[in-house]
């Protein structure tokens, strides 16, 4: 998935300006894809020199302007075509469980340590997650709130339900997360404290 993608998506609720695109960003099409701002500037220039949304400029302040951007029906095409396609699978990058398939080379309390790092960023994001989406379902989400605003009631339920689906899937891998680093931890001291063999016949 491209930047691109994920701000078609964000500008779907309505027209932005660069910097509410990056305000915004962070929370809602955030929380799946990533980017700074530094990022996200250039990435609308480039949209709109490609079609995909147009500028203009808006007040901002009493003194100055901003360019508010607006997706474009080319911008629409594009982004139902992008919803319509497979995605491929992207090469597995995960240093997390690469670093615990190498316990052996690290001290025991370190490993924990790292261990207990993946519960606590886990756990972090499972409260952050779980907040979005019970604000999703309660329809008091700021993100939700402005995309509903722009779009008919009855098409409300479907948005609420497809959005609220995608923060279940990343709560239930965040969960897995932190049910793998318990394990973890009760391997290392299953590790640490071998279990001797039995001299009995």
């Amino acid at each position: 998935m491209s930047l691109r993608y994920a701000l078609l998506a964000l500008l779907t609720a309505g027209p932005l300006t660069g910097y509410d695109a990056a305000k915004r960003f962070g929370g809602s099409v955030g929380h799946v894809w990533h980017a700074p701002d530094s990022q996200i500037y250039p990435e609308l220039r480039r949209m709109q020199k490609d079609g995909l949304i147009e500028g203009e400029q808006v007040r901002w302040g009493p003194r100055s302007t901003k360019t508010q951007y607006s997706i474009t029906d080319d911008g629409i095409a594009a982004f139902r075509t992008w919803m319509n396609t497979p995605l491929d699978h992207a090469p597995e990058r995960d240093a997390h469980h690469m670093q615990a398939a190498y316990f052996e080379w690290a001290d025991p309390d370190h490993a924990r340590e790292i261990l207990h790092k993946h519960i606590e960023y886990y756990t972090t994001q499972v409260e952050l997650l779980t907040a979005v989406r019970d604000g999703i379902k309660a329809g008091t989400d700021p993100a939700i709130v402005r995309r509903l605003d722009h779009y008919p009631q009855h098409e409300h339920a479907r948005i609420i339900a497809y959005k609220a689906y995608t923060y279940d899937g990343m709560i239930s891998r965040s969960k897995a997360e932190i049910d793998w680093a318990v394990k973890g931890l009760a391997l290392l001291d299953e590790m640490s404290h071998p279990v001797e063999p039995s001299t009995h016949p």
